[in-house]
Order: structure tokens, then sequence, then C-alpha cells
């Protein structure tokens, strides 16, 4: 006798299943569509920016030409900031997509393990002590501070006989937020000079961001998508809930490390290089989960090329609207990411009294 088919609404599960006839394109053809977008509007960084540039300057800096009048803006400037808004935003995305998965709650946000915090107060230190006189130091000195809050968080979640779980791990990185937060705004408040710098800094910009910037990040990113990636297998037993991913094996202290693990390096390096970044890292994964059917390994890739692709977007937007200014990347995210996740949100309480309706 065949199994019935589990329903969607199975306890343990972050997401909901497919509404019933309706039909979606395999989610490998949505990684080849979000891939394609997101080459092309790479493309459109490099060759569009607040200051106007001939678009054959552009592509003939690009293939090497060394005497293209745009060859300095190109590869000094444009190139750096677009590669790093592709990573920036495909570890957000990533990190979001763990995130979920580790706590079971599909409004979870990496910021919650206070790894966006940490990030915060150590660099208000850093700017505050003079301790910082580069935006390069920023980024070690935000990549410290968002390790060891993950480190203090996990080691306030996973105190007593049960170990770590998802609601322990959640209010510990709630609390060490708060007092991180209070810390932060002491520091820029009190010292002036360190509150001028620290705003650009806050409110998520990539403006000014060069290859010292991105190649100090890379490595860390590189290692946290290949391991976001490995962990799919993984965060598909989590999601089923501890028991049933017991009995099918899964170590779940050990997926739950590398998550943490993982979330560290992607979050805290994304928000080292460009700020904390509102939205990304929560509204990106919902998303792919449409396309996902419900299977964590595909949430993965779609959250990593739409992140990416939201980021990019974003920057795109804010250097061409207020030209010949900018608008920070982390405005524009904010408003593209708030009305989208309200409109979402809005759209699975219709879904789900249409079903109760049915039902």
């Amino acid at each position: 006798m065949t199994a019935p088919p589990r329903s969607p609404e199975a306890p343990g599960r972050a997401v909901e299943a497919a509404p019933v006839g309706e039909r979606r394109a395999h989610p490998a053809w949505m990684v080849v569509v979000f891939g394609v977008v997101l080459l092309v509007l790479t493309a459109l960084g490099v060759l569009v920016g607040s200051r106007p540039a001939p678009v054959a300057d552009v592509v003939a800096a690009l293939l090497g030409d060394e005497t293209a009048a745009e060859h300095d803006l190109v590869w000094e400037l444009r190139l750096p900031r677009t590669v790093l808004a592709v990573l920036v935003g495909a570890a957000l995305g990533l990190a979001g997509a763990v995130m979920q998965a580790l706590t079971r709650n599909p409004l979870a946000d990496p910021g919650l393990l206070g790894v966006n915090a940490g990030a915060a107060a150590a660099v208000a230190v850093a700017l505050a002590l003079s301790w910082a006189s580069s935006v390069a130091m920023t980024v070690w000195w935000a990549m410290a501070g968002a390790a060891l809050a993950s480190v203090v968080v996990h080691l306030l979640g996973s105190r007593g006989l049960d170990g770590g779980s998802p609601t322990k791990l959640v209010l510990a990185g709630t609390a060490i937020s708060a007092a991180l937060v209070a810390l932060t705004n002491g520091l820029v408040l009190s010292v002036p000079r360190a509150f001028d710098q620290f705003r650009f800094w806050a409110v998520g910009s990539l403006e000014g961001r060069g290859t010292d910037v991105l190649l100090d990040v890379l490595p860390f990113i590189a290692v946290g998508i290949g391991g976001a990636l490995l962990l799919g297998r993984g965060l598909n037993a989590l999601v089923l809930g501890d028991e049933l991913a017991r009995t099918l094996g899964a170590n779940l202290t050990s997926i739950r490390l590398a998550g943490l693990l993982v979330i560290t390096l992607l979050c805290g390096a994304a928000t080292a290089a460009a700020g904390p970044l509102a939205f990304v890292g929560l509204t990106v994964p919902h998303v792919a989960r449409r396309w996902a059917r419900s299977d964590e390994r595909w949430v993965l890739w779609l959250s990593g090329l739409l992140g990416a692709s939201l980021v990019v977007a974003a920057d795109l937007v804010g250097r061409v609207v207020v030209r010949p200014g900018e608008l920070e990347v982390g405005i524009v995210a904010a408003l593209i990411g708030g009305p989208f996740f309200v409109a979402m949100v809005r759209r699975a309480e219709r879904g789900a009294r249409r079903r109760g309706a049915a039902a």
C-alpha cells in the first residue's frame, strides 16, 4: 500500500507546498532563468552609472584597452562594485534561506542571530577609538564583531540539558542584539566624529567600495556559499522537525553548528562590506520557495541568484535615479523589499482563507 501524500501543513515544515492544481516550472529551469537575469543586470551594472559614459568606451575598457577613456572608471570603480553587489546579495539571500530552515520560521532573518548587531557594534567601537582609518579596515572589524556575536549567541542558546534549539537560539540572538544596539547607539551619540563616519556604513552602501574591499570579503563569502549549498540535504531533514530528522539519521547538532557558521560567514562578510541591508535575507527566500517545490537545495540556489539580482538592481537604480548623485543601495533595497514582502504576506493570507473555505 502506498503512503498517502503528506499534507502541506504537516508539523515542522517551515514552508507550505504549492496549491493543488497550480503548475510551476521545474526549479532547474528557474535557476537558468534567474541566472540569465543576473548576468543581464551585472552587465548593466558595469555599463551604467551615476556618471554617463559612452557604451563603446566602457566595452573597450572591459576588453583590456588601457588607452580607453573609461578604463579606470570601469576597472577601479564599476566592475569591483558590481561584483561586490553580486556577492553581497547572494550571501544575504543564502543566509536568509539557511536561517529560516534552521529556525523553521519563514519570518526569520539572519539578523536574529545578532550577526548584524555584532558587526555594527564592532565598527562603532573601531571608529570611536580611531582604530579604523579606511573602509578595508572597517571590514575586518565588522567581521570580528559578527563572529564574536555569533559565538556568544551559540553558547547562550545551547545551554541546558536539551542542548540548542531554534527557539533558544532566536531568544539568545534577540537579547544579544538588543544589548549591542544599545552599545552602538551610545557610542555614535557620544562621539560625533564616529557618528559622521558610521552613518554612511549603517545605511547600507556600495559607494566607494573598490577592489580592496572585494578581495577582503571574497574568501569568506566564497567559503560561506559553498558551505550553504552543501547543507541542502541536511536542511531538508531539519525542516521536517527534530524527531523525524533523527529518525532519518540526521545529526541535528552538526547541521545547526554548520548552519550557524555559514550564516556568520555570509552575513558577517556581506554586512562588513556594504552595511546592514534590510529585507534581502527575509524576502528573497520567500520568492525562491515559490519554485523550489519544498526542496531546500533548490531554495538555496534560487535564493543566491535572487539575492544577487536584487542587490545589483537596487544598486543600479540608486546610481541613476538621482543623477549625478547616488541613492544608497540599502535605501533602495528597503523600498523594493518592504512593499514586496507585504504583498507576499497578503497573498499568503488570501490563499490560507481560500484553503480554509474549501476544507
